[in-house]
Parts: C-alpha cells; structure tokens; sequence
C-alpha cells in the first residue's frame, strides 16, 4: 500500500512539475533568457541607478503615494506621466520598443516605482510580488508558466533583475515577455 502511495505521489508530483515547464517551449525559454540578459545590461545602465539611488534616499518619489491612491489616477495624470518623462522614464519608455517585452518598470528598495514605460503600472508598490521579491535575492528571475499579465493583459512571462550598487540589490527592473 505505502509503494501505490509513494508511486501516486511521485506521478503526480512529475505531473505538477511537467505542467509548470509545459508552456516554456525552447524558442521562449531562449527569448526569456535573452531578454534576462538585456535586463542585467538595463539595470546597470548609470541613469537607471542613479534614479533609483535618488528613490531610495526618500519616502519614494512621491510622498504618500499608495496602490489605492494610485489606482485613482488616469494613464494621462502628470503624476503618472511624471515617471516616463524622467531621464529613467525616458530610457524605459525607449527600450520597451523592443517588441519582445510588454511593459518596463523600475522600482526602488521598498517596491515603489521609480520609471515606467508607456503603459500606468497596475500597482505602485509591488514590494509582495514575486517579480520584486525574486530580483531582491541579487539574481535575474523570471516565471515558469505562461499567465495573463495583471497590466498589459497580455499573455506573458514575467521577467526582473536587480538594480545593484556596489553588488547590492537597491531597487528591481521588471518587464513581461509576450507569448504568441
């Protein structure tokens, strides 16, 4: 009874890992390693560390600012349109014409945004989502499974990097991958 146990689990427990790698096929795990690549290269750019450098001196770049305030503000509000006419706003907004990422944002210590691209970021702190949590850990990190992107609907791998400083994690670039 306890080897039909064990043989059940096992079978199952492949099952869960086949279908987690099952949407990853060999051209999009070389994609998603390519943009990865970019990522590193991104977040080291000066202006992007400097930027988030500046975020983290402060209580974010704008004081007070929460998911609720923010999901108030239309994709039109200064505020909003503040974080892609920056100087790291402006390279953001740049790279995301590279047609295989479907948003770009930065993101300081604490999970706030720094810079976006042309889309308004769902979330204005995202410090509980994996994205942010993973590129924390000073590594380049990105999903496994293939799921609809919470800001461009789209579906996607997510993709992030860590800003460093002196080898230390300051802040995270994020973008998503598109899936045809």
């Amino acid at each position: 009874m306890k080897l039909k146990v064990a043989t059940i689990l096992a079978v199952f427990a492949t099952a869960f890992a086949s279908s987690a790698w099952a949407d990853l096929s060999p051209d999009l795990a070389a994609k998603v390693e390519g943009v990865k690549k970019k990522m590193i290269e991104w977040a080291a750019n000066p202006t992007i560390v400097a930027a988030v450098k500046a975020a983290n001196g402060s209580d974010g770049l704008i004081a007070g600012m929460s998911n609720s305030k923010w999901d108030e503000l239309t994709d039109k509000d200064p505020v909003v349109l503040g974080f892609q006419t920056s100087p790291a706003g402006k390279l953001a907004v740049e790279w995301e014409k590279d047609k295989t990422i479907g948003k770009l944002y930065v993101r300081d210590l604490k999970g706030n945004l720094v810079a976006s691209s042309l889309n308004k970021p769902l979330l204005y702190n995202v410090a509980t989502r994996p994205p942010f949590i993973q590129a924390m850990k000073g590594a380049a990190w990105n999903t496994t499974e293939v799921k609809q992107d919470p800001t461009t609907q789209a579906k996607s791998i997510q993709v992030s990097a860590p800003v460093l400083d002196g080898g230390k994690p300051i802040g995270v670039i994020h973008t998503s991958v598109g899936v045809e």
